[in-house]
């Protein structure tokens, strides 16, 4: 069964280098491989790579227009960079070898030998520090965002007031911007987590034919997730981002 925490691969300078850390940078070369791709074929007619991911884009800009209106050219990379980089952590988790190419970690527990697997590579996603600090990352920059449109006094207007139920009602809604954090990387680690395991307890009973379902049912688990994810942040930047006169107070 697959670990809750990620496993320690090695340690450079006394910073842990885990696996899902290994997985991240993995991905990350990925993405800039892509966009180096992309813009090198870039043509009036689309070819190539750019006939896969120009499509892509523009259902996601179109997405983003029809809720953010005058505010997509901000929102939209924000959007877009989530949906790409957390679809892409989620699906090279289900390539051959994650989770089950690694080495055997001897413990000793109540005087009992165990075995345990040590995956080289796994889904970042399915590491809580990952999702929190994509949760985190989404929040801030929500706020920042808000700033932008609203101004600081415009955004302090949105939580404070003279009003004692105003202020009250404020004060709540800020306190659930801090909880979005955790709602956002729960939601995306619990799920990508849960599929891991459900992979590994089936591929340990039957290696070959059995996971095929489970596999994919976890693509489309790992598109949904990483359209939440994009979704959920697009249009909370959407709406804190609009301004007095857009809201009509």
């Amino acid at each position: 069964m697959a670990s809750l925490s990620p496993e320690l691969i090695f340690e450079i300078g006394g910073f842990p280098i885990t696996n899902t850390v290994i997985s991240t940078i993995i991905v990350d070369l990925v993405i800039i491989g892509l966009i180096i791709a992309f813009t090198k074929q870039l043509s009036i007619i689309p070819k190539g790579i750019q006939r896969i991911f120009e499509p892509l884009l523009e259902y996601l800009y179109d997405t983003t227009l029809q809720i953010a209106g005058h505010k997509t050219l901000i929102i939209f990379p924000w959007f877009a960079s989530f949906f790409l980089f957390i679809l892409l952590t989620n699906f090279i988790g289900l390539l051959p070898g994650f989770g089950s190419i690694g080495f055997w970690e001897v413990s000793s527990v109540h005087g009992e030998t165990i075995r345990h697997l040590v995956p080289l590579l796994r889904a970042g996603t399915s590491d809580f520090n990952l999702t929190l600090a994509l949760g985190f990352v989404s929040v801030v920059t929500t706020h920042i965002i808000s700033i932008h449109y609203n101004g600081f006094l415009g955004y302090l207007g949105k939580f404070l007031s003279l009003n004692p139920i105003n202020l009250f009602i404020g004060l709540l809604e800020f306190t659930l911007e801090l909880v979005k954090v955790f709602s956002l990387s729960m939601r995306l680690f619990g799920n990508i987590y849960a599929g891991e395991v459900v992979l590994a307890t089936v591929g340990g009973l039957a290696a070959f034919i059995a996971p095929i379902p489970f596999l994919m049912l976890e693509s489309i688990v790992a598109i949904v997730q990483a359209l939440v994810f994009s979704m959920l942040t697009m249009v909370f930047m959407s709406l804190l981002a609009t301004t007095s006169k857009e809201s009509g107070h």
